[in-house]
């Protein structure tokens, strides 16, 4: 009979080992999945893994690598504050949501105006989106104790009507023939977030995730703030004897989360996307949560993980148009790689023993 025993201590070396042995056995149920579609398992993960970074066209897919990753990073390192205090913010594709259509809005207020002060403006507008969206879940728990995760996730739905609402509506482009969505923010120099150096694939929001990133590190392991967020994760009842403020703690993690996901938003809306449309939103949100467990929390495994996200994102692609995968399959993937990483994740706490059944 297999029972699981807690241990002591959790193993560091499992909770090292756990993101490692989910992405293998992402790859290997994965494989399982294309065979059973009537795909080569062998060609589909190589596709996925290997052609973004050394095939033919990997000039081209590198620098998509860090257009994918950032929103990833910049919305994981938001999220994981709040998780390393036991914060679930699960709405972070709604405040991403907002970023974009408050960042894009202030924008189009100016259009056609050239002026240096425009983008700069957005940022704000963005940052300031995603954190309103944020403080609603986050001062209602506070002022009435409701759960976060609920009303979290429950404004991603409303954030998603309000996108189709503006495409169709404030936000619609009166010379765009009838069609739904903005005007296009890459034909206007003041409010596109151009590329840094031509073909790097760098804009602002790749600079704002590294930022994010030294930010996060320095807060978790250098300032008292950081010291409440971990301590009140790990041990909830010490927290409150070393005089953490659970209010304070909430309204921060969850703004900060909010606007990190508002600036990935704006910074997507002005470069790779260019605009406001009804499908702007691709789940980046949602797949951060992938990303900020698969990096264990951490902002340097954040980064990592991050990047192997961004690179199932464009295998994924990749294997659709060579290989005929359906994309369904892709996201089936992507999502076997939480799967795999909470359900290992157990083995930190526990191990695997086999014992005898007593006998009455």
């Amino acid at each position: 009979m297999i029972v699981l025993e807690k241990r002591p201590q959790p193993s560091q070396t499992w909770s090292m080992a756990t993101p490692v042995v989910a992405v293998l056995a992402t790859m290997f149920f994965g494989g399982v999945l294309f065979a059973a579609l009537g795909k080569n398992p062998v060609e589909a993960i190589m596709t996925i893994f290997w052609e973004p970074l050394f095939g033919e066209f990997s000039f081209y897919y590198r620098p998509q690598l860090l257009i994918k990753g950032a929103p990833l990073v910049l919305i994981a390192i938001g999220l994981s504050l709040g998780f390393r205090a036991g914060i679930w913010n699960i709405g972070a594709e709604g405040q991403y949501i907002m970023g974009a259509i408050v960042g894009a809005g202030v924008g189009l207020a100016f259009y056609p105006l050239e002026a240096w002060y425009i983008f700069p403006l957005m940022v704000i507008g963005g940052a300031l989106g995603g954190w309103i969206w944020a403080m609603i879940p986050a001062i209602l728990k506070v002022r009435f104790g409701t759960n976060e995760i609920l009303v979290s996730l429950m404004l991603v739905y409303v954030a998603e009507q309000m996108l189709a609402s503006v495409s169709l509506g404030l936000l619609k482009n009166p010379e765009g023939y009838g069609f739904p969505g903005s005007r296009n923010l890459q034909s206007w120099d003041s409010a596109h977030n151009a590329e840094l150096f031509v073909g790097s694939g760098m804009h602002w929001g790749v600079v704002t995730a590294l930022i994010a990133v030294i930010f996060a590190y320095v807060l978790l392991n250098r300032h008292m703030l950081g010291f409440h967020i971990r301590l009140t994760g790990e041990a909830p009842r010490a927290a409150k004897f070393a005089g953490v403020n659970p209010a304070r703690l909430i309204l921060f993690c969850l703004g900060a989360s909010g606007v990190l996901a508002g600036l990935a938003g704006l910074f997507e809306v002005a470069g790779p996307a260019g605009q406001i449309t009804i499908d702007f939103n691709v789940g980046y949100g949602f797949t951060a949560i992938i990303v900020a467990f698969l990096g264990r929390l951490h902002p340097v495994g954040i980064v990592l993980a991050g990047g192997v996200m961004a690179l199932t994102y464009i295998g994924g692609d990749i294997a659709q148009s060579n290989l005929g995968l359906p994309s369904a399959a892709i996201q089936v993937f992507q999502g076997m790689l939480l799967f795999f990483l909470l359900a290992l994740d157990l083995l930190t706490n526990y191990r695997i023993r086999l014992a005898s059944k007593e006998v009455a």
